[in-house]
């Protein structure tokens, strides 16, 4: 009988068996687990047709199962970190799948101790970016060089709620890291946030509600994939379709600058309609008016820092801003008078909270001397922290 006759035949055997078992099979003695090497070494050379089939079959079902549950190396991309799925990406892109993702691990600088880093870049082959960052912000220039406060403290930005540090827009989000899994920041940290860059910020332009819900989205789930590397319990719960509606221009009364009643410019006797100020949407964890915003900084900005996790981001700034302005009486707190910035950090009993109005440059001068004593009563008043009057140096 030839070779090809005896594998027929056998193949003919394997396909004539029955589903009835034998009686000698099923009385023998179950067979020991053996290593995979040991099989390997057995059918080397002599894997026989039916086998093969049977073993092609395996791995057939077996691929299906995961690319069902998106395993394997069927397993979804996953970007920045990987922390992001291929969704998720797509949701920040217009549903566009041909993102380009990059990233640099995140990372803590123990020489320096400024707290764990990492960057994460998306970038879609039509020209639009998405930048993702984890970091400690700095407290050693005032608002990081009021850099990050101008972009993610401005009045387009809408707090998440819920108890949470964060805000977002729908060109800008950050969320701070909940203490509960980092610790509680020591006096002068900040604290460690995730923040996203999604381009252009046009203030023109009401905020596009879509757009934010999605970055707010993206950056808890972020927040959330750092918690669970680090081994904390619990997740943030997405607050992207609880926000308030988006902040836009709004008008004002010449008695109510920025929206604030009692507060007004000696002189100003009817609104200005042409510059109407954009004032934050939504409480705390700041309240901040922007005014004559050109290529997304304002020229003049009011703003109140609530949170004591924020404020940090002046404090160092109180003591070497300029003359000094003191408390009269009251609450306690100290700051600092210059012809383009006034400042006042008051001993609240939630915390610290600043105060503060900048301008961009010194043309303003007057203006900030009127304001900032009655701004800072004001809403002192609004927030629980008063009755609380300043002196301004001579």
């Amino acid at each position: 009988m030839t070779e090809a006759e005896t594998t027929k035949t056998d193949e003919t055997d394997e396909t004539d068996e029955t589903d009835e078992p034998d009686e000698t099979t099923a009385a023998a003695a179950p067979e020991p687990v053996r290593p995979w090497w040991h099989w390997r070494s057995l059918t080397r050379g002599r894997l026989r047709p039916a086998v093969a089939a049977a073993v092609a079959g395996a791995l057939i079902g077996g691929a299906s199962v995961a690319w069902q549950a998106k395993a394997g190396p069927f397993e979804a991309k996953s970007a920045c970190w990987g922390m992001l799925s291929d969704d998720d990406v797509a949701d920040l892109f217009a549903g566009k799948r041909d993102i380009e993702a990059s990233d640099v691990p995140i990372t803590s600088d123990s020489i320096f101790s400024e707290g764990p880093s990492g960057v994460c870049r998306l970038k879609s082959p039509r020209g639009r970016r998405v930048t993702a960052q984890v970091h400690q912000l700095d407290t050693r220039f005032g608002g990081s060089s009021d850099k990050w406060a101008d972009e993610y403290l401005s009045a387009r930005m809408t707090p998440l709620g819920g108890g949470l540090l964060g805000m977002s827009s729908d060109t800008r989000a950050w969320l701070a890291v909940p203490e509960g899994c980092v610790g509680r920041q020591s006096d002068g940290d900040g604290p460690l946030v995730v923040d996203m860059d999604a381009g252009w910020t046009t203030y023109d332009d009401e905020v596009d509600a879509g757009e934010r819900a999605q970055l707010t989205s993206a950056v808890v789930r972020l927040v959330n994939g750092y918690m669970a590397e680090q081994g904390c319990e619990g997740e943030v719960k997405d607050p992207a379709d609880k926000l308030p509606a988006p902040t836009r221009f709004k008008g004002e009364k010449p008695d109510a600058y920025c929206g604030i009643e009692g507060l007004r410019l000696e002189g100003t006797r009817e609104a200005d309609k042409f510059n109407p100020p954009v004032v934050t949407a939504g409480e705390g964890p700041v309240r901040t008016c922007d005014r004559d915003v050109l290529f997304g900084h304002p020229r003049l900005r009011l703003m109140t820092v609530e949170d004591p996790r924020l404020a940090a981001l002046y404090t160092g700034l109180k003591f070497k801003g300029g003359p000094k302005v003191r408390a009269v009486g009251g609450v306690a707190g100290t700051g600092f008078l210059r012809d383009d910035f006034g400042l006042f950090q008051a001993e609240c009993q939630t915390g610290d909270v600043t105060f503060l109005i900048r301008a961009d440059g010194t043309e303003r001068a007057a203006d900030i001397r009127t304001l900032l004593p009655r701004y800072v009563t004001e809403e002192a008043d609004r927030i629980g922290c008063g009755p609380l009057r300043i002196k301004l140096p001579a």
